[in-house]
């Protein structure tokens, strides 16, 4: 039986012809993000539309964002990724950001967001985050 949220695969063009890909996966009621390539300002709205559609559709009250294939996040990335915390901490939920570059983890740890975000989701089962 395949999960609610079926691994939806969404592909957001940036100025240069680079795209985003966004794969999502509702397990029961968390939702698994995994993204590839660039969150910068070219593809954050579109993001954080298609995140939080997935989110009220399937009732989702945890979250986690795999950032495994991301290249570069610059400030609007760091909207999206708030933006969806507060939204599933109000859930009563948790977020998770887990498998972090070294150059993308620089800029969670100097917006602040690794004081409220667990980024250490490394020890989670790979089942957990398979699509």
């Amino acid at each position: 039986m395949r999960p609610a949220g079926g691994g939806a695969r969404k592909q957001f063009p940036t100025e240069r012809n680079d795209y985003m890909k966004l794969r999502m996966e509702t397990i029961q009621r968390t939702l698994v993000v995994k993204i590839e390539g660039e969150v910068d300002h070219h593809t954050a709205e579109e993001m954080r539309t298609e995140i939080d559609r997935e989110i009220n559709l399937h009732n989702v009250q945890n979250l986690i964002f795999d950032f495994d294939k991301v290249t570069f996040m610059d400030s609007s990335g760091i909207g999206v990724i708030i933006g969806r915390y507060k939204q599933i901490h109000s859930r009563g939920g948790k977020t998770l950001i887990i498998r972090v570059k070294p150059q993308v983890d620089r800029i969670l740890e100097i917006s602040g967001i690794k004081k409220i975000i667990d980024t250490n989701g490394k020890k989670l089962p790979e089942k957990e985050i398979a699509l």
